[in-house]
C-alpha cells in the first residue's frame, strides 16, 4: 500500500522507528518502553538528554542515525535541539493514543468520531489510586465527565447505524471505569469491605448514568482482581435501582483460562436478572504482567502462553457469547481481522440480526480496519482521556501491543504475510486449554530437587479465604492453648505460668505458658551436650530428611500456623501467611544446602597426596528469637543449627511462645531425637544470661535489639572456666532503613512501596522503612501523596483482612513508640498523625514527620513502630550520604528510572539488602539473602549460600597415598556407611 514516508523531524517518523525496530530488537524495545515510561517526569532539557543517553547511548541501541545522534548529544548548542525533538516526538506518540487531558478537551475528537460513523467509550486514565482522596477525585471526574458529555452528545444529529440496535436504543454516551480506582484499599482478601466501599463510590456514577441514559462498562484489570470485580458487578446490578438497567457491561479477557466459565456464569446471571448485560470480549492487556507476577508468587500462571492459544480461546468465547444472545450482548475488542471475521460469520450462522454486534477498537490504532468494519457492524472506539503522567501505564501497554512480533497489525503494516495467511485459523497444536491438573505448573517442593520458594496463599480465591477464616475460627474455639518447656525429650510442667495474649484484645489469652527457670536451662544444656555426639555423627542426608518432613507438615498445617500468628502476634492475614511460607522455604533450602555441604570437597591434590575439606558441627547452639517474625526467624536460625549437626535450644520471645512451641512440636514429629531439640519459654533476662554465659554452649544465634545483641557479644567473649572453645555469635540487631526517591521516579510505585514498607505490620520489622529521603523537585508532591495514602489505611485487629495497620505487640512497645513520637514533635513538623481505635488494644496509629534533620533522634534511632521521618536532599549524591549516615546498614530502597543514578546507588548505598524500585521489606529465601552489617549485626545472610557455614567448623584432611613408591591414580575410597 502506497503511503507517505515521514521525515526525521516528524513525530510519525519516530513512531515508525519505535514500531519497526522494537519488534526486531528486544533490548531496544525494553529501553524504548522504559524511556516512554519515565518521560513525563523529566522536567528540563538536561534531564531529557541525560535520560536519552542513558537509555540509547550504546551504539547497539541507537535510535537515531549514529552521526546525527552523536552530534546532537555531544554539543551544548545542539542538546536543546535533541531535547526539543525528543519531547515533541514522545508527546506526539502520546497524543496518538490519548484523546485529550479532559473530557472537554476530547470533545472535538469525539465529534469527529461520530461524524465518521464511530461511537466512543471514554476511559479516564488514572489506574493507581493510592489514597481515598484520589478515589474521591476519580469519582468526581467521572461525574463531571457524564455531565459534560451528556450535554454534548444530545446535540449530535441522529445516526441510526450508531444509535439503534435490534434490542433498542444504543446510548451515545459510553464510559469505561476501573473499580480499583474507586477504592485505594482495594483488597481481594477482604471482598466484603472492598465491595461495600466500591459500591458506595460507584452508586452516584451509576445514578447519573441512568439519568443521562449513558452506558457504563466495567474494565477488567489484573487476574488477582477478577473474581472480586465480577462479584461487585453482580451485587451492584442486583440492587433495586439498577436491577433492570440494561446499559451496563463488563470486559472479559480471553487470555485467561477461566473466561469461558465466567461467560457462562454471567449468562445465567443476566437471564435471572431479566436485563441484558453487555460483554466486551478482549484478549487482555496485562499478559506480561500476569506471567511475571504470578510466577514470582509461585502461583499457577492464569494465562495462555502463546498468542495462538489466546486467539483460539477468543473464538471459543465468541461462540459462547453469541449463544447467550440476547441475555448477553456481544462487543468484541480486537484488532485481529481473523477474530473480526470469525465473529461476523458465527453471528450469521446463529441467525443474529444485523447490527447485533459491536466491535470496539483502540483510539489511535487501525483506522483502516475501523472503517472496514463500520460498513458492516457498529464500531466503538475505546478513547482514553487524561494527563500524560497517569496515562503512561496505558500508553506503555499500547506500545507493547504494537511492538509485538506476533501482532496482526504489525504483520499487516510490514506486509510480511499475505492476507489469506493472516485470516487463517489460529495454529494451535494440541488444542488450547489450561494445563492438565496432573502436571502442576509450579513444581512441588516436598521432595528433594531444585529449590523453589513455596507459594503464598492466594487469598484472591474464595476457597483460600474461607479455609483461612475457618482456621482462625477453629483456633479461637480451642483457646487458651497450653505449652511447656521441652527438655531431654520430655515436657516439663511448670508451676510458674504466664499468658500470651492477643495484642488487639489483651483480655483474650492465646496460650497458658509454663516458664523455664535457671535450673531447667542448665538441665537442657546438659541434655544437649549428651545428645550431641550421636546427632553429629548422623549423615547430612539423615538430618536433612527431618527438615524435609517438617516442611511437609507445615504445608499441611499452614493455615493453622498462620492463624496463631494472627491472634498471638497480631500479624495480618498476608503477613502471617508469608511468615509460614518463609519458614517452609528455610526448611527446604537449608536441607538442600546441608546435603551439598555434607560431602567432603576435594582440594588441590598432587600425585601421592589427597586433600579434602569438610565441615563439622560446633556443638550446642542456643537460639534466642524475636516475636515479629515469630515462626520464620526461629525456624531459620534453629533448623540451620540443627541440620548442620548441632543440638539446639530455643528461647523464644515472651510475646510469641505458642507459635514457637508449634515449631518444636513439628520438628519432633518430623524425627528430631530427644535432647537434640529443646524448648525453653520464659523470662528473657534470666534464661538468656544462662544460655549466653554457660561454658557448654558453643554458639548463640540471636535476632533482636541492638542493646541486647551487643550485650550478648560482650558476655560471650568472656571465657568461662571449663569452656572448650570460643563462642560463635550470630546477631541481627535492627536497622534505620531509608527509601530514596529520585526526581524521575514513578511516584505511584514509590508511594505504595513507602506505605507498605513503613506501616506494614505497624512498622515492627527490622527491615521497615523509617526514613524517606526525597529530592527537592518531587518532595512536596511525593509527601502529599504519602500523607493521603497513609490517612487511607485501616487501623484495627489483624483478624480483619481489611486492616493494614494492626496493634503493636505489647503495652510496653506502645509506650516506647509514643515516647519517640513526643521526641519527634520537638524535632520536626507533624504532617500526619492517625487516630487509633479505642477498644483496649495496643494501637499506635501511623505518624509522619516532615522537614526532619538528618541528625535528629527520629532520623537516627530505631523506633520499631509506625513512625516515618521524611527528609530532603538536593541531589542523589546527597540523598545517599544521608541514607548511610546512621549506625545501621540493614536495608534500603532506591526509586529511580535513571540508569546512571541506579548504578550510583549500587555502588554507594551500602546496606545489606538494597532494593531498586521496590519497597525495602519482604526478602525471600534464596532470592534476597537477608542481613546487614555495621550495628545491624554480625554474621552471614539468612537464606543465602553462606549461612549454614557459620554453624560449622571447617577441617582439612590430608592423606599421603604413596606406598613404597606406588601411588593410586584415583582418590581413596570412602568407607561404607
Amino acid at each position: 500500500m502506497d503511503r507517505h514516508r515521514p521525515h526525521l523531524w516528524e513525530g510519525e517518523w519516530w513512531y515508525e522507528q519505535l514500531l519497526r525496530r522494537a519488534v526486531a530488537e528486544e533490548a531496544l524495545k525494553t529501553q524504548v518502553l522504559r524511556f516512554v515510561d519515565v518521560f513525563p517526569m523529566l522536567q528540563d532539557e538536561d534531564a531529557i538528554v541525560s535520560h536519552f543517553r542513558d537509555y540509547f547511548g550504546g551504539e547497539e541501541l541507537s535510535l537515531l542515525p549514529r552521526r546525527i545522534g552523536t552530534a546532537l548529544a555531544s554539543s551544548a548548542l545542539t542538546r536543546p535541539v535533541l531535547a526539543h525533538l525528543v519531547q515533541r516526538s514522545v508527546l506526539e506518540v502520546g497524543q496518538r493514543f490519548i484523546a485529550g487531558r479532559t473530557a472537554q478537551e476530547a470533545v472535538p475528537v469525539l465529534e469527529k468520531l461520530h461524524a465518521d460513523g464511530l461511537g466512543f467509550s471514554l476511559d479516564l486514565l488514572g489506574e493507581a489510586t493510592v489514597s481515598e482522596a484520589e478515589a474521591d477525585e476519580y469519582q468526581a471526574r467521572y461525574l463531571e465527565l457524564l455531565d459534560t458529555l451528556d450535554r454534548v452528545v444530545r446535540a449530535w444529529p441522529a445516526n441510526p447505524a450508531l444509535d439503534e440496535a435490534p434490542w433498542g436504543t444504543v446510548p451515545r454516551l459510553n464510559v469505561s471505569i476501573k473499580l480499583t480506582s474507586l477504592y485505594s484499599q482495594f483488597n481481594s482478601a477482604a471482598p466484603d469491605d472492598t465491595g461495600e466501599r466500591v459500591r458506595e463510590r460507584i452508586r452516584p456514577i451509576m445514578r447519573r448514568a441512568v439519568e443521562a441514559g449513558a452506558f457504563v462498562n466495567v474494565d477488567m484489570e489484573q487476574y488477582e482482581h477478577k473474581e472480586l470485580t465480577l462479584r461487585i458487578l453482580r451485587d451492584l446490578l442486583a440492587e433495586q435501582e439498577l436491577v433492570s438497567y440494561p446499559h451496563v457491561g463488563v470486559a472479559l479477557q480471553t487470555y485467561l483460562f477461566e473466561t469461558l466459565d465466567d461467560l457462562r456464569g454471567l449468562a445465567e446471571f443476566a437471564k435471572a436478572r431479566g436485563a441484558p448485560l453487555t460483554i466486551r470480549l478482549v484478549k487482555g492487556a496485562y499478559w506480561d504482567e500476569e506471567r511475571i507476577v504470578n510466577s514470582q508468587h509461585g502461583w499457577p500462571v492464569p494465562v495462555f502462553e502463546s498468542k495462538a492459544e489466546t486467539d483460539a480461546n477468543f473464538e471459543r468465547c465468541t461462540e459462547a457469547l453469541l449463544d447467550a444472545y440476547p441475555h448477553l450482548l456481544p462487543a468484541f475488542g480486537t484488532h485481529n481481522a481473523r477474530s473480526v471475521a470469525h465473529a461476523m460469520v458465527s453471528a450469521r450462522q446463529r441467525g443474529l440480526p444485523p447490527r447485533a454486534l459491536e466491535f470496539q477498537l483502540l483510539y489511535g490504532m487501525a483506522e483502516a480496519l475501523q472503517a472496514a468494519i463500520a460498513s458492516y457492524e457498529r464500531v466503538r472506539i475505546y478513547t482514553p482521556v487524561g494527563e500524560l503522567i497517569p496515562g503512561m501505564g496505558y500508553l506503555v501497554r499500547r506500545l507493547l501491543e504494537n511492538a509485538s512480533s506476533q501482532s496482526w497489525l504489525f504483520e499487516l503494516f510490514e506486509e510480511r504475510a499475505p492476507i489469506p495467511e493472516l485470516l487463517a485459523p489460529p495454529a494451535v497444536t494440541p488444542a488450547a486449554g489450561p494445563p492438565s491438573a496432573a502436571i502442576p505448573r509450579v513444581r512441588p517442593t516436598d521432595v528433594p530437587g531444585p529449590f523453589r520458594n513455596v507459594p503464598d496463599t492466594a487469598f484472591h480465591t474464595t476457597r483460600e479465604r474461607q479455609d483461612f477464616a475457618f482456621a482462625i475460627e477453629q483456633l479461637r474455639a480451642r483457646l487458651p492453648e497450653t505449652c511447656d518447656p521441652l527438655v531431654a525429650g520430655d515436657y516439663v510442667k511448670s508451676s510458674d505460668r504466664q499468658p500470651s495474649v492477643n495484642p488487639a484484645c489483651p483480655d483474650e489469652v492465646i496460650c497458658d505458658v509454663g516458664q523455664a527457670d535457671d535450673d531447667l536451662t542448665r538441665q537442657a544444656i546438659e541434655a544437649a551436650r549428651q545428645a550431641f555426639p550421636a546427632w553429629r555423627d548422623r549423615s547430612a542426608r539423615e538430618r536433612a530428611q527431618v527438615l524435609f518432613d517438617a516442611a511437609a507438615i507445615m504445608r499441611r498445617e499452614r493455615h493453622d500456623l498462620a492463624a496463631i500468628e494472627v491472634l498471638e502476634e497480631a500479624k495480618s492475614w498476608r503477613e502471617a501467611d508469608a511468615d509460614v511460607s518463609e519458614s517452609i522455604d528455610y526448611l527446604e533450602y537449608y536441607a538442600r544446602e546441608a546435603v551439598a555441604l555434607g560431602d567432603p570437597q576435594e582440594l588441590l591434590s598432587l600425585p601421592g597426596e589427597y586433600n579434602d575439606y569438610r565441615y563439622q558441627p560446633r556443638g550446642v547452639a542456643a537460639i534466642i528469637s524475636p516475636w515479629n517474625f515469630p515462626l520464620a526467624i526461629p525456624c531459620g536460625m534453629f533448623t540451620a543449627a540443627l541440620v548442620t549437626g548441632n543440638t539446639v535450644i530455643l528461647k523464644p520471645a515472651s510475646p510469641a511462645p505458642r507459635i514457637a512451641a508449634r515449631l518444636i512440636e513439628i520438628l519432633c514429629r518430623a524425627g528430631a531425637p530427644p535432647g537434640v531439640v529443646q524448648f525453653l519459654p520464659g523470662p528473657g533476662g534470666a534464661l538468656g544470661a544462662t544460655l549466653v554465659e554457660h561454658p557448654d554452649v558453643d554458639m548463640i544465634a540471636f535476632t533482636g535489639s541492638r542493646e541486647v545483641g551487643l550485650w550478648i557479644v560482650e558476655k560471650a567473649g568472656q571465657t568461662k572456666e571449663g569452656q572448650r572453645g570460643i563462642k560463635k555469635i550470630i546477631a541481627e540487631m535492627g536497622g534505620k532503613n531509608a527509601i530514596i526517591v529520585d526526581d524521575d521516579a514513578d511516584l505511584d510505585q514509590a508511594v505504595l512501596g513507602i506505605v507498605k514498607s513503613a506501616f506494614g505490620y505497624a512498622g515492627q520489622k527490622c527491615s521497615a522503612c523509617s526514613r524517606v529521603i526525597a529530592l527537592d523537585a518531587i518532595y512536596d508532591r511525593l509527601l502529599s501523596r504519602v500523607v493521603e495514602a497513609t490517612r487511607s489505611l485501616r487501623v484495627g485487629p489483624a483478624e480483619d483482612p481489611a486492616v493494614f495497620v494492626p496493634p503493636v505487640i505489647t503495652d510496653e512497645a506502645k509506650a516506647g513508640i509514643e515516647r519517640y513520637i513526643e521526641i519527634g514533635r520537638g524535632e520536626a513538623s507533624v504532617l500526619f498523625e492517625g487516630t487509633p481505635p479505642e477498644d483496649g488494644g495496643y494501637y499506635v496509629a501511623p505518624t509522619i514527620f516532615g522537614e526532619v534533620d538528618p541528625q535528629a533522634v527520629i532520623a537516627q534511632e530505631e523506633i520499631f513502630g509506625p513512625v516515618l521521618a521524611v527528609l530532603r536532599a538536593s541531589s542523589v549524591e546527597e540523598a545517599i550520604e544521608i541514607a548511610v549516615d546512621t549506625p545501621y546498614a540493614l536495608t534500603g530502597s532506591f526509586y529511580s528510572r535513571s540508569g546512571s543514578h541506579i548504578e550510583l546507588a549500587r555502588q554507594r548505598f551500602r546496606v545489606g539488602n538494597l532494593y531498586i524500585n521496590r519497597g525495602c521489606t519482604g526478602a525471600m529465601v534464596a532470592r534476597q539473602p537477608f542481613g546487614g552489617f555495621a550495628m545491624s549485626g554480625i554474621g552471614s545472610k539468612a537464606g543465602g549460600p553462606d549461612y549454614l557455614r557459620q554453624f560449622m567448623e571447617p577441617r582439612t584432611v590430608t592423606e599421603n597415598t604413596m606406598r613404597h613408591g606406588f601411588a593410586p591414580t584415583q582418590k581413596p575410597p570412602l568407607p561404607n556407611p
